[in-house]
């Protein structure tokens, strides 16, 4: 298998370690079965789109006859189909994403920019908010040239080792940014990746005085990225903003003299729109 195609794969499967959903840890409002079916529906990806429940189980970190019983419960609400043995998502998940989109203004505000940026500097912009360790893309205007692994709206990456990831982690509190430190696991998806958390710290750092973040390959080879924080009214970081480009055709340096200024002007423009 060519060397770019595993590594889209690895990125993609990047968060399916097993893993047992949250427990109720004594808390008696805590509904255990809502946990492990939405644990059940994570394990489904691009890369994981059928999924026997073996599969499911050993993603999900459930017993299999739990797995099963979720995959049931899915499957008789419409919300999974299957095939007797192998399970998919039905189009009627569609609407718990679209209930996201239509009801968080930052997302529709935030598409007409990216399109905007990314018709200037003809590359791929994208916008991500931070859930739990990883960003999830809330917005996007690709470009045909893309990385490896496809990225649409919902995709979920790394925090550490992307740039808008960076962002939003160097914009959280002091003891945010700890615990985050304290739990995360940095593992190495090239040679380039920031693995230690004092160098991850230190990056950071960085990122905050600056005031935006440039990953030169250190999720994917060939692949550099320059991200910058989107603020509102009151400038909070809400989500950050970023374009992506092949590195055989777009210099560090180049990033930051062509593309930071576009997308300082693309965020600063949905700040204003928050104010009105």
């Amino acid at each position: 298998m060519p060397k770019p195609l595993r590594n889209a794969q690895r990125i993609a499967r990047h968060d399916q370690d097993a893993k047992p959903p949250p427990s109720a840890g004594g808390d008696p409002n805590f509904m255990t079965s809502l946990a492990r079916g939405l644990s059940v529906v994570r394990a489904f990806t691009g890369a994981t789109p059928q999924l026997t429940i073996a599969e499911v189980a050993k993603i999900s970190g459930l017993p299999r006859a739990a797995a099963r019983r979720c995959l049931y419960t899915l499957e008789q609400l419409g919300y999974v189909g299957s095939d007797d043995r192998r399970f998919s998502l039905r189009p009627k998940m569609l609407a718990l994403g679209y209930a996201f989109l239509s009801s968080t203004p930052l997302a529709a505000t935030l598409q007409p920019v990216l399109e905007r940026v990314s018709e200037t500097v003809h590359e791929s912009c994208s916008a991500a908010v931070l859930d739990d360790d990883e960003i999830v893309y809330i917005a996007r205007a690709a470009t045909k040239r893309i990385m490896s692994v496809t990225l649409n709206v919902g995709s979920r990456l790394p925090a550490y080792c992307t740039s808008m990831g960076r962002i939003l982690l160097a914009h959280l509190s002091r003891a945010d940014l700890d615990a985050y430190l304290g739990r995360v696991r940095l593992k190495p998806y090239t040679d380039r990746t920031i693995t230690s958390r004092d160098g991850l710290r230190r990056a950071l750092d960085q990122v905050r005085e600056k005031g935006y973040a440039v990953v030169d390959q250190e999720l994917e080879l060939q692949l550099r990225s320059i991200a910058v924080p989107v603020r509102n009214s009151a400038a909070t970081v809400v989500a950050a903003m970023n374009v992506s480009a092949q590195a055989a055709r777009v210099s560090r340096r180049e990033m930051e003299s062509r593309f930071l200024s576009s997308l300082q002007e693309g965020a600063g423009e949905v700040a204003q729109l928050f104010v009105r």
